[in-house]
């Protein structure tokens, strides 16, 4: 089971409940792994894709640029 907590109290309640012998806490501080933007595009786009779209962004910066 996954717990997303909201709110900073309901650690205290979730320690509570522990001591109470209602649940056991396995892991604590546990932070989702963020893979690098690299590695999570890898092989997503072809060649030319990849070239196209380097290009129409080049494009779009030039534009920016120049207002």
């Amino acid at each position: 089971m996954v717990i997303q907590l909201k709110n900073k109290k309901a650690i205290r309640l979730l320690h509570d409940m522990e001591e109470l012998d209602l649940i056991k806490v396995l892991k604590e501080d546990v932070s989702p792994i963020k893979p690098k933007l690299s590695e999570k595009y890898k092989n997503v786009f072809t060649d030319e894709d990849a070239k196209s779209f380097d290009s129409h962004t080049n494009e779009l910066r030039k534009e920016w640029e120049n207002t």
